[in-house]
């Protein structure tokens, strides 16, 4: 072929022929076919043929073989003719078709066993088939090392996904591993979280266990205490039953010594003028009272204080019967005497006429002087003088109640509304003095005081005058020294510092208005008949509850209230009197003397001790008088108050003890040893709450 583009061309034509459509068998002579069967057929081309003339021929033609070259004349006559081409058993390992395998994976054996010469029609053709095998040859190379690469690169791609899936694996179990670990974490901070709240919870319901069971030992040791306390009551109780119990049997059996003693009296035969049979008669009253008294409380158990009460005060009142009998005999005694005496001597009027004049001496009568003992008997009666003085200041305070009765019970709207804007004009200043600074209890007198005056002043956001009713300035003045009183009923005895200013205000009050004065003092006398001082008795028909009311009590349902409930009254309206006899008003009349002065203080106190001691009563006014108006009585009188203080500790203090009772020892024992006290000192203090210069300053 004389170019390589025409050899192209040709064998592109020879392959779309129909014999280059032809199977070609490379090994059609081991098959054992005719040799020369070739001659006679087209030459057959291998599908390697196209890469043998685009590479091989172009690099033989320009480098041809020097064998080739020398013997190309040669060959070239001889390319028509056929020739025998030695077969070497032996093939090169590069060119041997052996490495080259069959299609069906085993080698081609006919050219490991026959060694017979291949004949060509021509060089031509052996060239082509050369070329073809060493095509073949050099692809099957090409094959084996392509296939070579990509069973390493399969291999290196194989390894390098075995790397990467071990390395995904690891990954894969680190991220379980973490997973697992994270998943761990979080179960065991959730049962850290939850076993800190189960002990928080319980911390929590420990807490309140103890705090619960300390609630219920406080409950319960509360209730013990309760239950000893009730117990303890309870004892109590029934030992003052007991006591009071006894102490009745005791009053039963002195009421009944006192019966026969005024049964004795009744029968004397002597008097013949005077009737007795009024005393036999309240006596017998008295004993049925205590007689009853008994008989109830054998059904309720134990008497109560205030039985025990009623039935001191029936024997209180039979010995006041047996008092007055004996001094009722006594006076018949002194008038049959008298009057035997009157006979006697004008008996001897009429000897003397006959016989001469004789001179009759009479030893005089030892009386008391001032400074001596007390008497064996003491008065039980208040001294005619004090109880018409006390008869006086009950009549004023029933005219004055008489002389605004028109106001007091009107039924116009007009005048009810007068009489209560005056009465809360009245009162009301009152109930606001206590322990204040002395610039506003200043007030509340100039207030009082203008008021009295007829001046108008404020109450309620309204101005009030008593010149607003003709009957205005009388129901002030009652209603004013009502409040006073019961001012030291209830505000002093419940703040004993309280009588001063109350006290401190009555006194200035009673300096400029007289009359306000002797109202107070017939409130205090009505509301505490001891403060005369006056011990009522008890009259023929007289009901039980009002002799109750006469002597201080407060009575409800028929019922007297409790001992030590009257006491305290009793104590706080004396606190009162005992402060208002020794206080006067700062901004008054320095000239003028007190209005109810130290000397009726000093008056009171010589009268109550001219009595008979009340049980209980007696000890607690005298430790209340003695504790407010001690020091000024000291003051003022010296000497003299101290002889009182040594005739009470020598003479009365054993006719108090010998009248009071184990359960009423209390104000007895107070008492005592409060004088007990003050002799020792030497010294009666001044009492507590007393008002001084710095508080009328501030």
């Amino acid at each position: 072929m004389p170019s390589e583009g025409r050899c192209w061309e040709t064998l592109q034509a020879l392959r779309r022929s129909d014999k280059g459509r032809i199977c070609y068998h490379r090994d059609w002579l081991l098959r054992g076919e005719d040799v020369l069967e070739e001659c006679m057929s087209l030459p057959k081309l291998s599908s390697y043929s196209g890469w043998v003339v685009d590479h091989v021929l172009p690099n033989m033609q320009e480098n041809p073989p020097p064998s080739e070259t020398s013997t190309s004349p040669r060959s070239t006559s001889a390319l028509g003719q056929p020739s025998f081409v030695p077969k070497s058993p032996v093939r090169d390992p590069a060119f041997s078709p052996a490495s080259s395998a069959t299609p069906d994976g085993t080698k081609d054996k006919y050219e490991s066993q026959h060694t017979e010469p291949m004949v060509l029609q021509s060089s031509q053709g052996i060239k082509v088939e050369g070329c073809i095998r060493m095509y073949e040859l050099l692809h099957r190379m090409k094959g084996a090392e392509g296939l070579r690469q990509w069973q390493e690169e399969q291999e290196r791609q194989a390894r390098a996904l075995s790397e990467m899936a071990s390395e995904q694996l690891k990954r894969f179990d680190e991220r379980k591993e973490l997973k697992h670990h994270k998943e761990f974490q979080d179960l065991r901070e959730v049962m850290e979280k939850s076993s800190r709240e189960a002990l928080g919870q319980q911390e929590k319901l420990k807490a309140e266990h103890h705090h619960r069971a300390k609630i219920l030992n406080l409950k319960l040791r509360e209730a013990e205490q309760q239950r000893l306390k009730h117990v303890e009551r309870e004892r109590l109780r029934k030992e003052e039953g007991q006591i009071r119990l006894r102490n009745l049997y005791a009053l039963q059996e002195e009421v009944l010594h006192l019966s026969q003693q005024l049964d004795a009296a009744d029968q004397r035969r002597d008097l013949p003028r005077v009737d007795l049979s009024a005393f036999r008669t309240r006596g017998n009253q008295l004993c049925g009272l205590i007689s009853g008294i008994i008989r109830a409380t054998s059904e309720n158990g134990f008497p109560t204080a205030e039985e025990q009460a009623v039935a001191e005060r029936a024997l209180q009142e039979m010995r006041d019967l047996l008092v007055n009998l004996q001094q009722e005999i006594a006076r018949a005694c002194e008038d049959r005497r008298r009057q035997d005496e009157e006979e006697a001597q004008v008996k001897r009027q009429e000897s003397q006429v006959q016989q001469g004049p004789e001179v009759r001496k009479e030893p005089p009568a030892s009386r008391q002087g001032p400074g001596g003992k007390l008497n064996e008997d003491l008065q039980v009666k208040v001294q005619d003088s004090t109880m018409q003085w006390y008869q006086q200041l009950q009549e004023a305070s029933s005219q004055c109640v008489l002389a605004f009765e028109g106001l007091s019970n009107s039924k116009d709207s007009q005048a009810k509304k007068i009489k209560m804007d005056l009465q809360k004009a009245a009162t009301i200043p009152v109930s606001q003095i206590s322990t204040i600074a002395g610039s506003k209890l200043k007030e509340i007198f100039d207030k009082i005081h203008s008021l009295l005056s007829g001046k108008p002043v404020q109450s309620g956001g309204r101005s009030v005058s008593v010149t607003l009713n003709p009957q205005g300035l009388d129901f002030v003045q009652y209603k004013l020294a009502e409040k006073f009183v019961k001012q030291g009923e209830e505000e002093v005895a419940s703040h004993h510092e309280a009588a001063f200013p109350i006290a401190v205000v009555a006194s200035g009050i009673w300096e400029l208005h007289p009359r306000v004065g002797d109202l107070i003092l017939a409130h205090l006398h009505k509301k505490c008949p001891y403060s005369v001082p006056f011990y009522p008795a008890f009259k023929e028909g007289m009901a039980l509850e009002d002799y109750q009311r006469m002597l201080g009590y407060k009575v409800m349902d028929c019922r007297a209230e409790q001992q030590d409930s009257f006491l305290k009254r009793m104590s706080g309206m004396i606190r009162l009197y005992a402060a208002i006899i020794q206080l006067r008003w700062p901004y008054g009349n320095r000239q003028e003397i007190h209005p109810h002065g130290l000397n009726h203080g000093w008056r009171w106190l010589a009268q109550i001790l001219n009595m008979e001691p009340l049980s209980d009563v007696t000890a607690t006014l005298l430790f209340d008088f003695l504790e407010v108006c001690g020091n000024a009585l000291m003051k003022q009188y010296q000497v003299q108050f101290w002889k009182m203080i040594l005739l009470i500790k020598e003479d009365y203090f054993p006719r108090i003890e010998a009248i009071t009772s184990s359960g009423q020892m209390g104000s007895f024992i107070r008492l005592k040893q409060f004088l007990e006290k003050c002799l020792q000192r030497k010294e009666i203090p001044v009492p507590k709450g007393f008002l001084t210069s710095s508080f009328w300053r501030s």
